[in-house]
């Protein structure tokens, strides 16, 4: 693995070696091994998430080696340069149609893809549903259980290099119609209502509390959390922004299995 990251690497700083087999050869094993599941954009540590930059290097550079082509399937035609994922009855993977999946995009057993999009780098892990129209950007991290809802939009991210994609993590509840982007952290069994936009800059208010309290980029474990609004000041006057308002936690005894609405009627919201 050493000796295909230095590949990856040296092709990375001079792009003439794009020319040679060998590098050929690595920038396709890494896209192969993404494909696996044996390599990661991003991957879990006792630290935290880690960012594998050589990864999406290797993937950025899958682009310039590869040949635009005809794909027909049935009466469907695509002129693409990234293949499509294959081999769903082996893996133990369904996928209705129109589901769509790059090549180099790791699907685990027992997920199932809705008419859906999940791009080249992404990482979806055992027993997820990706719903209808949902769509997973490149090196996005899917953890294991997930629902990702209807038209749900979880962002995708190749460059700047040392940006960590999106993560949503074990068990988490993403309902219809939410954005996840830039980044942002999702963590285990969270649930979000109908709506949520998280970008970085996004203020995410926890209002459980006497005062609420504020902080951007990652949802905690567990939180059931919905779109609000704040007033912000602009030189043409007041108006509202969105935000997201953490109302509560999932209590020890909602399964994980739980519908969004079950979730949400603990805390006497509708939505």
């Amino acid at each position: 693995m050493k000796d295909l990251q230095n590949t990856i690497e040296k092709a990375w700083e001079d792009r003439s070696l794009l020319n040679q087999q060998k590098t050929i050869d690595a920038i396709r094993e890494v896209v192969h091994l993404c494909d696996q599941g044996i390599l990661r954009c991003a991957a879990p540590t006792k630290e935290g998430w880690q960012v594998n930059q050589w990864v999406k290097k290797g993937i950025v550079l899958y682009f310039p080696i590869q040949q635009m082509e005809t794909l027909e399937v049935g009466i469907f035609e695509y002129h693409d340069k990234i293949p499509l994922k294959k081999g769903y009855k082996e893996k133990g993977i369904r996928v209705v149609p129109h589901a769509i999946a790059r090549h180099g995009a790791y699907i685990s057993k027992g997920v199932i893809l809705m008419p859906s999009y999940v791009n080249i780098g992404a990482y979806v892990d055992q027993g997820t549903m990706v719903d209808t129209w949902a769509t997973v950007g490149s090196c996005a991290q899917i953890g294991k259980d997930v629902h990702l809802s209807g038209g749900v939009g979880i962002g995708g991210v190749l460059e700047p290099l040392q940006a960590a994609p999106v993560i949503i993590e074990d068990g988490a509840f993403i309902g219809s119609r939410c954005i996840v982007v830039e980044g942002v952290r999702v963590e285990k069994e969270a649930v979000l209502g109908a709506n949520v936009v998280l970008t970085m800059s996004t203020k995410i208010i926890d209002v459980t509390g006497a005062t609420p309290l504020e902080t951007k980029g990652v949802i905690p474990a567990r939180s059931v959390v919905i779109p609000g609004s704040y007033t912000k000041k602009f030189p043409a006057g007041e108006y509202q922004v969105p935000c997201a308002l953490i109302i509560g936690k999932r209590k020890e005894s909602t399964n994980r299995k739980t519908s969004l609405n079950d979730a949400l009627r603990e805390y006497n919201v509708a939505i």
